[in-house]
C-alpha cells in the first residue's frame, strides 16, 4: 500500500499555538507511517478554505489537515469566521473526494484553552489518515 501523503493547512494567526500545532502533527504524520509532503502557511483561518483547495488539487495528496485556533474576542467575529471556515473545508472534501480533517479549535475559546487544546492537531491528523485508509478499502470492493 502506498504511504499516505498529507498536506496541512496552517494558519499563522495565534502563532504561538498553531506552530506548536504543527509541530505536534508532523511528528503525528510521522508516528503513523504518513508523509507531510505540503505544508502551507495561511494569514487566519479565514484564508484556510483556499489553501485547502489549492492542495487538494494537488494529485499527489490523499488528504488535508487544517490547523489552527480560534480564540474568542469582544464580537461575534469568532464565531461567524470558524462557522463559514468549516462550512466551507466540509464543501471542499466532498468536492474533491479527499478527506480534509478539522484540526482548528474554537470558536469562543481562550488563549489558555486554546494551549491546552494543541493535541487536537494530533487527533486531526489520525482522523485523515483513518478516512484515508477507509476509503481505500471501499475502493476495493
Amino acid at each position: 500500500m502506498d504511504k499516505i501523503k498529507l498536506g496541512l493547512v496552517v494558519s499563522e494567526y495565534n502563532f504561538d499555538i498553531t506552530m506548536m500545532m504543527l509541530e505536534r502533527a508532523k511528528v503525528e504524520a510521522e508516528f503513523l507511517g504518513a508523509e507531510v509532503s505540503h505544508v502551507l502557511l495561511v494569514p487566519g483561518t479565514f484564508e484556510i478554505p483556499l489553501g485547502v483547495k489549492k492542495l487538494l488539487e494537488i494529485k499527489s495528496i490523499d488528504a488535508v489537515v487544517t490547523l489552527g485556533a480560534v480564540i474568542e474576542g469582544e464580537t461575534e467575529h469568532d464565531e461567524i469566521i470558524m462557522q463559514n471556515a468549516a462550512r466551507k473545508i466540509e464543501d471542499l472534501q466532498v468536492e474533491y473526494n479527499k478527506p480534509v480533517a478539522l484540526g482548528i479549535t474554537g470558536h469562543g475559546e481562550t488563549r489558555l484553552q486554546a494551549q491546552e487544546r494543541i493535541e487536537k492537531a494530533r487527533e486531526a491528523v489520525h482522523s485523515a489518515i483513518k478516512m484515508v485508509k477507509r476509503l481505500r478499502d471501499i475502493d476495493k470492493v
